[in-house]
């Protein structure tokens, strides 16, 4: 009996000590780490509601915080045993995940929680949302699979309401695996074997995972188009389970007062006018409010509340013939830096909301007006704080099966050599490229598309530009930011370094805008603020901080040069330092500005000045 009871204390103990184990979670600190990293609290993660552009009452729950993670084989099972905690939805590799493992393609990553769904929930359809998983991604609620999904960038949900068991708690596991840059998919700049200008590996969930309960029929998403010259705002609805006569009544609202409303078809897409509207510009980023009531019999059924701007995005040509880039049907230099959206403790993940905000609004402080996001999707938070902030954003496609066979970059329009990507390759591009563009059309902060850069996977670029344009109009496509030129799409986009440069309006400016897509990239390593002893660079190198400004403020002042010539744009790379790139405007860790934040808004804002396009 004694020998029992021993058995049984073991037991309890051994279960005690490895749930102990996987409660543990603390910040890894072997590299450089942001001044918010201390600030994330392992209770509530990221505690913001996600999705800012589709608000529906408070009937949510933030799932976000510590899960039971193991790595396992490819081929193997869910497994019977967990190796530890990681904090959702930090990625594994990452030093707030507190785990800090690398997967790669020939293991799985597993999660597991349970969770409890609130008395406010029942009787109602329970989704689970994913912000981003990064790649492929099976979900399991109660050992049953719910739902498969494969793309790193695109939210995704499943309706968990018929897996869940009656009372009690809900068990929820997560199968993921991602081959990072030995696989065919959209990947970004992740590789394997971080070096030069690629990085650390982000594996699974890196986003905020909710639940969110919804009636039968319910908006999933709408989609805002706003005509600027017609005074109009075009909105249609996805409602799931949608009957004949069911109708939607949109109100256009500033404050609490309703400016403009109407009732549509729920099936069918609205055009609602506006009169005397305010434009949305860097200098004046006024936003509309928006409620969606869907109705049916006249009785309210679901109500959203969401957000829009009036604004346009558009090319003409100039008294000289050359096409520019047209703000609300004017001229509008549009400058920024390229934008990786990396962070030395979360990877893909800011720390807090807080650091997140951090990035933009110091952009504003130095005076930029646009940024550029760097073949990364953020979380729906960050552009809806661009939308309110006034910062212009081009939008890249993640790259993936990167390599075309252009070996010398070749002269514009010359020597043109799409890659011949596999159906596989091609398939998980267009169908992840359809749905980022899906996700963030709402968004009017978002004025350019671009589907490649510098040729990385760059392939059937007439095409895939053909179709980006003709499923949002609205908007600017930049069909290859640097790479192999076509004579399609909107923009022809340079990329020289350092030195500011542009095509030559001559031979290029009557058929598309001319821009500079990056240059800059001066580099100076700050003492105790890199993520690396050595092996850092930048395309050019300054030993102090008043050196490189002062050759800075010559690229600035080459920039208003060519803004007569029919420059339109430019990018300077970067926001800041990333890994073994120290060519930021700020230390990775975010704590160093390397210039005067006063002396930079000087330099930059001068770029505005109208004059400077006649």
């Amino acid at each position: 009996m004694k020998k029992l009871v021993s058995c049984l204390l073991s037991s309890v103990c051994l279960a005690t000590a490895a749930n102990a184990q996987q409660q543990q979670w603390h910040l890894i600190k072997d590299r450089i780490v942001t001044q918010w990293a201390e600030k994330v609290d392992p209770k509530a993660p990221l505690p913001e509601y996600p999705r800012p552009m589709l608000v529906r009452s408070n009937n949510w729950q933030n799932l976000n915080g510590l899960w039971s993670y193991a790595i396992t084989g490819k081929s193997q099972p869910q497994p019977s045993s967990y190796d530890g905690s990681i904090l959702v939805p930090f990625a594994v590799e990452s030093a707030l995940s507190g785990v800090g493992r690398n997967v790669g393609k020939d293991s799985l990553l597993w999660y597991k929680t349970t969770i409890n769904i609130p008395a406010a929930m029942k009787n109602k359809e329970v989704l689970l949302h994913f912000g981003a998983v990064d790649w492929q991604t099976e979900v399991f609620v109660n050992g049953a699979s719910v739902g498969k999904h494969e793309g790193g960038y695109d939210p995704f949900s499943f309706n968990i309401t018929p897996f869940l068991k009656k009372g009690g708690k809900q068990e929820v596991t997560v199968r993921v695996w991602d081959p990072t840059d030995d696989g065919p998919q959209p990947a970004g700049k992740q590789v394997v074997k971080p070096e030069g200008i690629w990085y650390t590996p982000v594996t699974g969930i890196w986003q905020t995972v909710w639940l969110e309960a919804v009636p039968k029929t319910y908006i999933a998403a709408t989609r805002q188009t706003p005509d600027v010259d017609k005074h109009t705002l075009t909105l249609s609805a996805d409602v799931q389970n949608v009957q004949d006569g069911d109708k939607l009544k949109i109100e256009v609202l500033e404050g609490n007062k309703v400016i403009a409303q109407q009732e549509a078809n729920a099936k069918e897409a609205a055009v609602i006018t506006m009169s005397n509207e305010k434009l949305w510009s860097p200098s004046n980023p006024y936003l509309y409010d928006l409620k969606v009531t869907l109705l049916r019999n006249n009785k309210p059924v679901d109500e959203i509340r969401s957000y829009f701007a009036m604004r346009k995005i558009s090319m003409a040509k100039d008294a000289k013939g050359v096409q520019r880039m047209m703000l609300n049907n004017e001229f509008l230099f549009q400058y920024g830096p390229l934008d990786q959206g990396w962070w030395p403790d979360g990877l893909y993940t800011p720390p807090t909301h807080e650091a997140m905000v951090y990035d933009i609004d110091q952009l504003k402080k130095m005076g930029f007006n646009m940024i550029r996001k760097h073949i990364k999707v953020e979380p729906a938070t960050y552009y809806t704080y661009c939308d309110k902030a006034g910062i212009l954003l081009w939008q890249d496609m993640p790259s993936g099966d990167r390599g075309n066979g252009w070996e010398n970059r070749p002269g514009i329009y010359d020597h043109q050599t799409d890659k011949d990507r596999t159906a596989e390759s091609e398939g998980y591009y267009r169908k992840e490229w359809n749905a980022i563009m899906d996700a963030l059309h709402n968004y009017p902060s978002i004025v350019v598309w671009i589907p490649f850069n510098e040729a990385w996977g760059q392939f059937k670029t007439v095409e895939i530009t053909e179709w980006t344009m003709k499923k949002d109009p609205s908007r600017l496509v930049n069909s290859a930011s640097g790479g192999n030129f076509y004579i399609t799409g909107h923009i022809l986009d340079l990329h020289n370094y350092p030195h500011p440069a542009m095509p030559s309006p001559e031979l290029f400016g009557e058929k598309q805008i001319l821009v500079l897509g990056e240059f800059g990239g001066l580099g100076l390593p700050v003492d105790g603020h890199t993520w690396q002893q050595n092996k850092n660079w930048g395309y050019q190198s300054f030993k102090t901080s008043d050196d490189m400004f002062k050759r800075y403020n010559e690229f600035t002042q080459r920039i208003a040069q060519l803004i007569p010539l029919g420059l339109s744009a430019a990018v300077y790379t970067q926001t800041t330092d990333v890994e073994g790139e120290i060519n930021g405007f700020m230390t990775y860790d975010r704590k160093v500005d390397k210039f005067p934040v006063d002396k930079m808004k000087e330099a930059n804002t001068k770029l505005y000045n109208p004059a400077l396009a006649k």
